[in-house]
């Protein structure tokens, strides 16, 4: 009865076992797809990607801020400061994109750490379920074995020697299943760690992403601030321009003005002149009086040096040339000479052997000068001071004045040079 009680007890052990030995088994399947092939090998070539991208991104958007700190010490760089913010903005809304990605590389690594969690918790839980089972069959059956007799109590030495080698086996088998379930425990609570390592990246990751939003955000309304901005000021210019063209434009009118004033002036005495020497039929002579011989030849030296004048006065650049154009303000100027933009305080220079004509206040307040060669005449504008006086007879270099210089450091000056009433290209008479 003894016997049959205990082949009982180990048919059972030995199916808890196999049940045992068979979870494992699945459990250890699971394991090797689960660690091995999902979270770990695939994810890792794109989150090292996504971290490349991170970083050349942020490299990009700390080379903007350089950029625009720069732009920003220039007050004229409105539109280049909404375009570094506009590329800004991009590069972070790319940063986003990735964080983004990140985050759901993770997310997704954590799902499936959490499953195999679960999967682990499910095999261990079942383990000590059926370990349990053995345990309590064996207790049950304590009373009811004695294993010395069982020993001692066969037919044969055979029998008593396999019976004890098997009580042995068991035993073994005991305590290397409780190791077992010990170790798996170790390993479950590894993968806790794990997890909770990831979670801790996760909200790093969240932190990153609510920083780059605000950052972003704090951006686009700086951009909108800066897009206001550069549109009142891109108005204000526009009127500026529209002024300064007026004044232009009124420049032009005014010296046409002088111009025929000094003709029909000169007319006028050369006419006098005439009546009083008697050398004409009266008033009702309606011919254009001669030139004097010296007016002649004036006029005849002027022409001759035609490409060889000398420029009035030193320049940097040229900011406007002779003959129509359309401005910035949408209108169109006839521009009768060339414009030049010099250093604060130029000194200006007559071209040519002449008498200065006529001395004049422009339109926008500065000075100008005109001196007259014969039949040509030469117009400086656009002058701060004036050195001569009207009636003078100047010298090719003498000094005139000085270029009129603005508020914000520029200067820029007007040069004109006529013929009777037309006036001509600079640029073929000077040098």
């Amino acid at each position: 009865m003894t016997s049959r009680r205990f082949l009982t007890g180990t048919k059972k052990v030995k199916g808890e076992r196999l049940k045992v030995r068979g979870g494992w088994r699945i459990l250890l399947y699971a394991l090797i797809f689960t660690f091995h092939l999902s979270p770990f090998t695939l994810n890792a070539q794109s989150k090292k990607q996504l971290e490349k991208d991170k970083a050349k991104v942020e490299q990009e958007i700390k080379k903007l801020n350089n950029d625009l700190a720069k732009a920003k010490k220039n007050s004229k760089a409105g539109q280049q400061q909404l375009n570094i913010l506009g590329k800004k903005i991009n590069e972070r809304t790319k940063l986003i994109n990735v964080i983004n990605g990140e985050m759901n590389l993770l997310g997704e690594k954590m799902s499936r750490t959490e499953d195999s969690i679960r999967l682990m918790r499910g095999q261990v839980d079942s383990m000590k379920l059926e370990y349990g089972k053995v345990v309590r069959v064996l207790y049950a059956e304590r009373g009811n074995i004695d294993p010395m007799s069982m020993l001692f109590d066969n037919k044969s030495y055979n029998v008593a020697y396999l019976r004890q080698k098997y009580f042995r086996d068991y035993s073994r088998y005991r305590r290397r299943q409780a190791a077992f379930i010990r170790e798996k425990e170790q390993e479950l609570n590894d993968v806790g760690v794990e997890l909770k390592r990831q979670q801790r990246e996760q909200s790093t990751l969240l932190e990153q992403h609510r920083r780059q939003k605000a950052e972003l955000a704090r951006e686009q309304k700086e951009q909108q601030k800066n897009l206001k901005n550069s549109r009142q000021q891109e108005q204000q210019l526009k009127n500026q321009i529209a002024k300064k063209e007026k004044q232009k434009r009124e420049l032009q009118q005014q010296i046409q003005r002088i111009i025929n004033e000094e003709i029909a002036k000169a007319a006028k005495a050369k006419t006098n002149s005439t009546d009083k020497s008697g050398k004409t039929g009266g008033s009702g002579n309606t011919a254009s009086p001669a030139p004097s011989a010296a007016e002649v030849a004036l006029s005849n030296d002027f022409a001759s040096n035609k490409g060889r004048l000398p420029w009035p006065v030193s320049y940097t650049k040229v900011s406007r040339e002779y003959g129509r154009y359309q401005h910035a303000s949408g209108g169109q100027n006839m521009n009768n000479g060339i414009d030049l933009m010099c250093s604060g305080g130029a000194g200006v220079k007559c071209v040519f052997n002449g008498t200065v004509s006529r001395v004049f206040t422009c339109p926008n307040g500065t000075k100008g000068i005109i001196v007259r060669h014969g039949d040509y005449m030469t117009v400086y504008a656009n002058m701060g001071n004036v050195a001569v006086g009207e009636g003078q007879s100047v010298k090719t270099g003498q000094n005139l004045g000085a270029v009129y210089t603005n508020s914000d450091g520029t200067a820029e000056f007007s040069f004109q040079l006529w013929k009777g009433k037309s006036s001509q290209n600079p640029r073929s008479w000077l040098r």
